[in-house]
């Protein structure tokens, strides 16, 4: 918890209260279904929560904007952000059901009133979203391909509407097909412990 607030100190008392809450949450439902790697769950803050919370440092979401998380697992990134923006709407997609339900568990357990959860494939996604996040799911061009058809035209925030993903690794062939528009992070410009050092963001608005 103190890594957040070492890079957000300017938290409510409530978003303390649920960021700090998400490790016994976390690590009980860890130990039911397994959705973070059983060694990982004490770096639960660093590597998940934080790691998510990257996305707030690329874009100060608006109020009322709809986020769309694709493959979301046991919640990440959009359980973090959904703290983090209590006043935007964030809808969870995973195809695993015990997946999802873990996510909703967790939401319902801290009363987020602003997720919703739909145990389906993207393909099968109807609604229409200002943002697509995902954190390590599918190559950048597959999400585009499944989620294009679901960023709404509607704009409301600093950045146009588009997928913001979170990546490790090499990505300069995954992203050549968007050179010309995909801007690429490294979020150790924002975070600086030793796990980030190769950890990317890529935004790509989708027009």
């Amino acid at each position: 918890m103190n890594t957040v607030l070492k890079y957000f100190p300017d938290l409510t008392e409530r978003q303390k209260v649920d960021f700090d809450a998400l490790f016994p949450l976390y690590a009980d439902w860890n130990a039911k279904i397994n959705v973070i790697s059983r060694k990982d769950i004490e770096n639960l803050y660093l590597h998940h929560v934080l790691h998510s919370l990257a996305i707030a440092k690329i874009l100060n979401l608006k109020p009322l904007t709809t986020v769309v998380d694709v493959g979301t697992g046991g919640g990440f990134p959009a359980i973090p952000l959904a703290i983090f923006f209590p006043k935007v709407n964030f809808h969870l997609v995973d195809s695993v059901g015990k997946k999802i339900k873990v996510a909703a568990e967790i939401a319902a357990a801290l009363d987020l009133q602003n997720c919703t959860f739909a145990n389906k494939r993207m393909e099968e996604e109807k609604g229409k979203f200002d943002f697509v996040v995902s954190r390590a799911v599918m190559p950048l061009a597959d999400l585009v391909k499944i989620s294009r058809k679901n960023i709404s035209k509607e704009q409301k925030n600093a950045l146009p509407n588009g997928i913001i993903c979170l990546k490790g690794g090499e990505l300069q062939g995954e992203i050549a097909p968007f050179k010309n528009c995909a801007t690429l992070y490294n979020i150790s410009d924002f975070f600086n412990e030793e796990y980030f050092k190769t950890k990317k963001a890529v935004y790509l608005p989708i027009f």
